[in-house]
């Protein structure tokens, strides 16, 4: 029996893809075993989103042959696709696996091992000319209480800075009765959590024919229906998705999770262009307004570049002013990293790295502030936590889980409690992230 070891660079759709390679694998008789152990195939799912994600997955690769000079090291994803051919000549790299072909990863194994010559030819795909959805399905998740769910691939959108339409190819969506099927098989071993997770999640079903053609809501409220789900968690939603009649609707599911993550960038319209973002900041603003007005003290999350080429300091001033109405409940701060091969690398006036630094630092200052707020904003609230690990504070052990707001709440140490849904009162915060849950219930 072989051993093999896989190891996850980049986003959530990555980690999916990663858990569906793994259990290909094993139903094909392998032995999974810890990426820090030997083995005899390495498959590293790489990630190509930054010059730096480059240099990770480089890293990686290189790491696994050190490990096991002897052993198969597969490159597999967005890297593949940007530098198959330097893959190719690289020393420590055996195989190489792309998008789209990763349900293949077993056949390319054993067309490996049978010494066949032209196994690299077939590997990698263009993958801007497919139209294919890959079907990558699981059935199990080791050691986790949600679960990730890929719906989508690709994404149509070229934002100034982004390879991501290079390396993952053209918007492609997965057929809606494969997606509630596999929620079923999901929900049937425990999981009461499912999160909706894509490349371009919001372009659900535009690439399906007319006669097929459904929408991300349309895709919800199927998903609504299937018995013993608790849970609905959206990924990431470009903000022209948010109508009064999308709010609306997710606000009469019960199931859905009022917390909506919009990835702005940018408070100021001059940088949004450059950026191609297909919005401005005010639109934004009122897609915000919309949730708040369908849902009660909704989780607002975001996503924010500083230091992106051309931003002045009005413009970041501009953009911290906007946070500052907005008021969000978590921002993830970025400083902006030339990705070769995009537009944004190629522009003039990119800001110097300590400016970068400086402006990620006041915006971090001023998340910490307002993610802090909106956790006190729920004190003395009703709440409902998905217990998910053990922790300690100040020496005093605890579960912990996330509320339907995703606010991390934690109730006294018990065993058994993992995975468990439990109802109580938030009443004070243990640490400036962490609430106190005083239980009243188990759903």
């Amino acid at each position: 029996m072989r051993k093999a070891a896989l190891h996850n660079l980049g986003c959530k759709v990555n980690s999916y893809e990663t858990e569906a390679m793994q259990q290909l694998l094993e139903n094909a008789g392998y032995e999974i075993v810890p990426f820090t152990e030997e083995a005899d195939v390495y498959i590293i799912n790489t990630c190509s989103v930054t010059n730096i994600a480059d240099k990770k997955s480089r890293q990686m690769l290189h790491r696994a042959k050190k490990m096991n000079p002897g052993a198969v090291v597969v490159a597999a994803g967005c890297y593949v696709q940007a530098a198959g051919e330097e893959l190719k000549k690289d020393e420590a790299v055996d195989l190489i696996v792309g998008n789209n072909k990763k349900t293949e990863l077993v056949t390319i194994l054993d067309d490996y091992f049978s010494d066949r010559e032209d196994v690299l030819e077939e590997t990698v795909i263009d993958i801007r000319s497919t139209r294919e959805y890959e079907s990558l399905s699981i059935d199990k998740i080791a050691d986790h209480t949600r679960a990730f769910i890929k719906i989508q691939d690709g994404c149509n959108q070229f934002c100034s800075y982004c390879i991501i339409p290079y390396t993952r190819g053209q918007v492609r969506s997965r057929k809606a009765e494969e997606v509630v099927e596999e929620i079923k098989r999901l929900t049937a071993t425990g999981f009461q959590e499912v999160v909706l997770t894509g490349i371009h999640l919001s372009s659900y079903g535009k690439d399906f024919p007319a006669e097929e053609r459904i929408t991300l809501l349309d895709l919800i409220i199927k998903i609504h229906e299937v018995e013993g789900l608790k849970r609905i968690r959206l990924g990431s939603l470009e903000p022209r998705i948010v109508t009064e009649e999308f709010a609306v609707t997710l606000s009469k599911l019960t199931k859905i999770c009022p917390h909506f993550h919009l990835s702005l960038q940018s408070g100021c319209d001059t940088t949004l262009k450059r950026m191609n973002r297909h919005y401005s900041a005010e639109e934004f603003y009122n897609c915000c307004n919309i949730l708040r007005k369908a849902f009660i003290n909704p989780a607002i999350t975001t996503d924010v570049i500083v230091g992106f080429p051309g931003e002045t300091k009005e413009e970041f001033v501009m953009t911290k002013e906007y946070l500052e109405k907005v008021r969000f409940y978590e921002m993830h701060v970025f400083k902006y990293s030339k990705r070769n091969g995009t537009k944004a690398a190629e522009m003039t006036d990119q800001v110097q790295e300590f400016i970068k630094s400086e402006r990620s630092s006041e915006l971090l200052i001023l998340e910490k502030e307002m993610s802090l707020a909106y956790r006190k904003s729920y004190l003395g609230s009703k709440a409902e936590v998905l217990i998910e690990e053990s922790f300690e504070i100040n020496g005093i052990k605890y579960m912990i889980g996330h509320t339907r707001e995703y606010v991390k709440a934690a109730v006294p140490y018990e065993e058994g409690l993992k995975g468990k849904l439990l109802v109580g009162i938030l009443t004070e915060m243990l640490t400036d992230e962490i609430a106190l849950l005083n239980i009243m219930g188990q759903i």
